[in-house]
């Protein structure tokens, strides 16, 4: 609300005050939307922590990435981005989560890119119990003293220079503890990243 009556102010009055007024305008409303972005990720982090789910339920990781890949449509789109996957397996894991989990890696695979078109890959490697997903991009990388620290929440290492709250790989960790694995991630500064989780076989 705060946002829409202060863009009506902005429409009604901006003949009536100088660029500063407006420049306060602008301010306002960029504060209002980020406040309403970080309410969001703060409400889906919550849902992720104290959902009653069924652990147990059998999803195939192809199908979810491919409703994750709906969502992030636009995205892909505007940005030229190019996504390649193997043949993903079926895993224990709620299926809403799995979704979540590709829809925030793959975004900031999208957003933290370098010049050239961001390109992602996808592939699954059993190891015992589990299946070992990796999430490969051609972005900026993340420098070695971050790579942990990344998944805490409003854990930020670029400031306002891209958009976003924190919150997203907090949600990844919260949605693999939650399935008893781990995600992790093996980067170099200009050469891109590569995320980790494992998650449980469905046999």
């Amino acid at each position: 609300m705060v946002a829409v009556y202060t863009q009506l102010l902005k429409e009604e009055y901006q003949a009536k005050l100088d660029p500063r007024g407006n420049s306060y305008i602008d301010f306002a409303v960029s504060g209002a939307r980020r406040v309403e972005t970080l309410l969001k990720d703060l409400l889906l982090y919550s849902r992720v922590s104290g959902a009653q789910t069924d652990e147990d339920e059998v999803v195939d990781a192809q199908e979810a990435l491919k409703k994750a890949l709906l969502n992030l449509e636009v995205a892909v789109g505007e940005n030229g981005a190019k996504v390649d996957y193997s043949a993903l397996p079926k895993v224990k894991v709620p299926e809403p989560h799995l979704i979540q989990l590709f829809q925030n890696l793959i975004s900031n695979a999208i957003k933290y890119r370098r010049s050239e078109p961001p390109v992602v890959s996808i592939s699954a490697e059993r190891q015992g119990e589990r299946w070992r997903f990796a999430v490969r991009d051609n972005g900026i990388g993340i420098e070695t003293q971050y790579l942990t620290q990344i998944f805490g929440v409003f854990k930020r290492l670029h400031g306002r220079s891209y958009e976003g709250t924190g919150i997203g790989l907090a949600i990844c960790q919260k949605i693999v503890d939650r399935n008893g694995g781990r995600i992790w991630v093996e980067s170099e500064p200009g050469k891109g990243s590569t995320f980790f989780l494992t998650l449980r076989a469905s046999d």
